[in-house]
């Protein structure tokens, strides 16, 4: 099975190639910046686009003609032409947006790049790109040192597994980085190690989630919330300082790399909780809850944020799909925290402060993200359901296969073909436990 990966290394450059990066992530943002002008020109006068294409052969003539430009030479081709593909992509998704032809939410028109103001970044699409022992080598900037080894991915290029497509270096915190997205060939079992192992699993802000599995085993994994404790105290003495000044750079800088370990810590976390998963179960049953309207609500955004709910639900659908297994999402409006897992009673409403589920009809009490957690795995369970449903859910059921249809409530997808998916099959941020009190 083929799938697409990223490999991303921290890089040690010498002066020098410090200021070729600095050199190629200018040409990038120059290059956007030259071609989004070019596009509004001829949309004022023609009421139409440049495409990628042509943008790339409008840069050919200018260069040569302008002299002004004559410094273009001093960098990689690839990084105007990656330049003019993601403007071209910008322009084409806004005006998809506009027309109403593109799912999410409204995209604004594309925006010039501000030196200090946006990300340093640009790509290779061509070239001489390999890895070996702690290096890399990128085309014009030659061989360059890289903080961690390189090595699981050059025994995949060396044994023929993996082929590189591109190579993406960025700057983040005052640190350069490297991303190879690579087509690795992997070999994805054909059943699970534990055929018919299911878990229903609860995303929360008391733990990072809560699940029951198939023998009634109760697994919790705790969330590290580096966000809340690393966070506050530095951006309150950043935002005191004197805008503009040496003091303010300083704590920028500083606050920059406290984010970086924020998202390090919390990658970790996820990573750690979604593998055992994956690993251990066959089938994974979660909810499909709008995060984006989550993080609307300023007093549930941070903690929303600082537990990462939609990387682990990303991260949840292609690990299932590695280790032969299935990500099952239950319908956004299934009532799984307002329903009894022992008799199927509905309370009318559940506010965010109960954190026990009390039921009327049969008298059970137990932890609101548990009692979710045994009505997400009855759904495992409730594929003979689909086979008289009358409609199939609007977003994806199983990460990465086709919908099939399903009766409300029931989790979309149940396919038994099991098509091949690709890595990063996840479909956006959704989850757990926090809008109960108005999606259920």
């Amino acid at each position: 099975m083929k799938v697409r990966q990223a490999y991303r290394f921290a890089l040690e450059p010498t002066p020098a190639q410090e200021r070729a990066l600095q050199s190629h992530a200018g040409a990038a943002r120059f290059a956007w910046n030259w071609g989004l002008s070019k596009c509004k020109e001829r949309y004022d006068a023609e009421g139409t686009w440049y495409s990628a294409m042509d943008l790339h052969r409008l840069w050919n003539r200018a260069k040569k003609a302008d002299p002004a430009l004559a410094w273009w030479g001093e960098n990689s081709k690839c990084a105007y032409q990656e330049a003019f593909r993601d403007l071209g992509r910008t322009v084409a998704d806004f005006v998809k947006s506009k027309k109403g032809e593109r799912k999410g939410r409204r995209l604004g028109f594309p925006r010039f790049k501000k030196r200090g103001r946006c990300r340093d970044s640009f790509r290779f699409g061509a070239g001489v790109m390999r890895c070996a022992g702690s290096t890399v080598t990128l085309p014009r900037l030659g061989t360059v040192r890289t903080h961690e080894s390189t090595r699981k991915l050059a025994r995949r290029l060396e044994s023929g597994t993996a082929r590189i497509l591109s190579a993406t270096v960025s700057r983040t915190a005052r640190r350069w980085f490297v991303s190879f997205t690579v087509e690795v060939e992997r070999a994805v079992p054909n059943r699970h190690v534990r055929p018919g192992s299911a878990i229903g699993i609860d995303l929360g802000v008391k733990t990072l989630l809560t699940g029951v599995d198939e023998r009634g085993n109760v697994v919790t994994a705790d969330g590290p919330k580096p966000l809340r404790a690393s966070l506050r105290r530095a951006s309150r003495a950043h935002s005191r300082k004197q805008p503009g000044s040496a003091n303010r750079r300083k704590h920028a800088a500083r606050l920059a790399r406290i984010h970086v370990r924020v998202a390090n810590v919390r990658a970790d976390a996820l990573h750690k909780a979604t593998t055992s998963l994956a690993a251990r179960y066959e089938t994974v049953v979660a909810e499909d809850l709008n995060v984006t309207g989550m993080l609307a609500n300023r007093k549930l955004a941070r903690a929303v944020a600082d537990q990462g709910f939609g990387a682990a639900r990303r991260m949840l659908g292609y690990k299932t799909t590695w280790n032969g297994g299935r990500l099952l999402v239950a319908d956004r409006w299934y009532p799984s925290s307002k329903t009894c897992s022992a008799c199927g009673w509905r309370k009318p409403s559940l506010t965010l402060a109960e954190r026990s589920f009390t039921c009327e009809a049969c008298g059970l009490v137990i932890d609101r993200d548990e009692n979710a957690a045994r009505n997400l795995l009855d759904l495992a369970a409730s594929g003979a359901e689909s086979l008289n449903a009358c409609g199939a859910q609007v977003r994806p059921g199983v990460a990465g296969h086709r919908v099939t249809k399903q009766e409300p409530g029931t989790p979309g997808g149940q396919d038994r073909d099991r098509q091949q998916a690709t890595a990063g099959c996840g479909t956006g941020a959704y989850s757990c436990s926090l809008i109960r009190n108005g999606a259920h």
